[in-house]
C-alpha cells in the first residue's frame, strides 16, 4: 500500500524539513498551524479516509489532487470579540491554516474520489482500480 501520509516517519521530505528547521514546531504553534487527526481504512474496493475538523465550515475546506498527492486544506480565522465585563485567561481553540497530504500511489481511481462533510468530519472514499496489465504481442520481423 502506498497510501502514506506525507508527514509520517516514512516521508523522507518531512524528515529533511524537520532537520533543516529545528524551530519549526515552535513556529507552527505560534502561527496556529495544526494537522487534523486522520483515520485510514482499507476495504476490498478502496480506502476510506476520515479527518476530524471541529470548527471548520464546509466552505472553508479545499481538497485537491495533484500529481498523485491528495491534499486537505482549510483556514480558520479567530473571532475578534471585544470583552467588556471579563477577560480571556486562557484560549485553547486553534485558529489558522492546516494541511494534510497523502501519496495515493498506483491502482487508485483518481477521477472517482468521493468527498462528504458532516458534523466536523471530512470523509473521502478513494476507490481502487485494477492495475493495467502489460500488453504482450508478437512483433513480426521483416
Amino acid at each position: 500500500m502506498k497510501l502514506i501520509p506525507k508527514d509520517t516517519l516514512w516521508d523522507v521530505d518531512s524528515v529533511f524539513d524537520k532537520l533543516l528547521s529545528s524551530s519549526r514546531g515552535l513556529t507552527e504553534a505560534r502561527e496556529g498551524f495544526f494537522s487534523p487527526r486522520v483515520d485510514i481504512r482499507e476495504t476490498e474496493s478502496g480506502y476510506e479516509i476520515s479527518a476530524e475538523m471541529p470548527g471548520v465550515r464546509k466552505e472553508d475546506l479545499n481538497v485537491t489532487l495533484e500529481d498523485g498527492v491528495l491534499s486537505i486544506e482549510a483556514e480558520m480565522e479567530q473571532e475578534d470579540k471585544e470583552e467588556k465585563d471579563s477577560r480571556i485567561i486562557r484560549q485553547e481553540r486553534r485558529y489558522g491554516k492546516f494541511t494534510r497530504s497523502f501519496n495515493l500511489g498506483e491502482g487508485i481511481g483518481e477521477a472517482d474520489i468521493d468527498a462528504s462533510f458532516e458534523d466536523g468530519v471530512l470523509k473521502l472514499k478513494v476507490p481502487k482500480i485494477e492495475p493495467k496489465q502489460p500488453v504482450s504481442h508478437r512483433i513480426e520481423i521483416h
